[in-house]
């Protein structure tokens, strides 16, 4: 388990620099080795890192700190910075006060996807740590899931305090065949981490994206129902998206069976950021 720590904290394998951040790693819309401020005798713009789930999975790369600089903050934005706090690689994001950690899979991972685009619409740039192929208990053999990516440290955290931690998922567990016992159990190890990573910060929940239970929505509708009662449980903001593909009439946006196409992505995005807004989830 993680450890908490009221200095310093831990987030995904991508960085936010821009509205639409890659996450994991540098945005894909920021070029490498350009960032302001970078040594050329301190940090270096690499290849896709090659530990699972890191850069590659953004497409992006990482800025690594090679020459172990004691302060963060002559670091640029990307550096992998070992917080000697908790002993972790962290990655570097200056804008952090303004940013929002978002973790998820597929529906998530896309630079332009609609939880990315829901939270810059409130206000945030995203730094975002996930896969596709994942979920509370879904792994894609890559990289584990949620929780145990975080813990091995598959995924780099950010180093600072970000004001929103949002948690999108679910399809992959509906779809490899994981228990609610095992969702469950995965989703409290989660939120307790967070909670104890980000004391200060708000935190949400966003569902499992579906059609409905009475048309066709299957597991998808009911891992999303499943993931809004332990967002209650704990007191945490939870948007059920698992009947707006029909609700909002949006099946003929799909790109495929269930991720949407870019059209899709602005619709679901503006109605998330609609509902997160009116959550008071916000950047004020």
């Amino acid at each position: 388990m993680l450890q908490a720590s009221t200095r310093a904290v831990l987030i995904g394998p991508m960085i936010a620099a821009s509205v639409l951040l890659a996450g994991c790693g540098i945005s894909s819309e920021s070029a490498p080795g350009a960032v302001p401020g970078a040594s050329a005798s301190r940090t270096a713009a690499v290849a896709p890192v090659a530990g699972p789930g890191e850069a590659v999975a953004a497409g992006s790369p990482v800025l690594r700190d090679l020459a172990a600089v004691a302060d963060p903050a002559t670091l640029p934005d990307g550096a992998l910075y070992r917080n000697p706090a908790n002993g972790r690689d962290e990655v570097i994001v200056h804008n952090i006060a303004r940013t929002a950690l978002l973790i998820g899979d597929s529906q998530s991972e896309p630079a332009r996807s609609w939880p990315r685009r829901a939270l810059a619409r409130i206000g945030y740039d995203v730094f975002f740590c996930g896969m596709g192929g994942t979920g509370y208990v879904a792994s894609n053999g890559q990289t584990g899931n949620y929780i145990d990516a975080l813990q091995r440290g598959d995924w780099h955290l950010p180093y600072g305090f970000p004001p929103l931690v949002v948690i999108e998922g679910g399809g992959n567990d509906a779809k490899q065949g994981a228990s609610d016992e095992q969702i469950v159990a995965n989703a409290e190890r989660l939120i307790k981490t967070l909670k104890q990573r980000y004391p200060g910060a708000k935190l949400a929940m966003v569902g499992t994206l579906a059609k409905g239970a009475e048309h066709g929505g299957g597991r998808r509708t009911e891992v999303d129902a499943l993931l809004g009662t332990v967002a209650a449980d704990h007191g945490i903001p939870f948007v059920s998206v698992g009947d707006w593909l029909t609700r909002y009439g949006l099946e003929a946006e799909l790109a495929d069976k269930v991720h949407m196409n870019d059209t899709g992505h602005r619709a679901l995005g503006a109605l998330l950021g609609g509902r997160l807004e009116a959550l008071g989830l916000g950047l004020g």
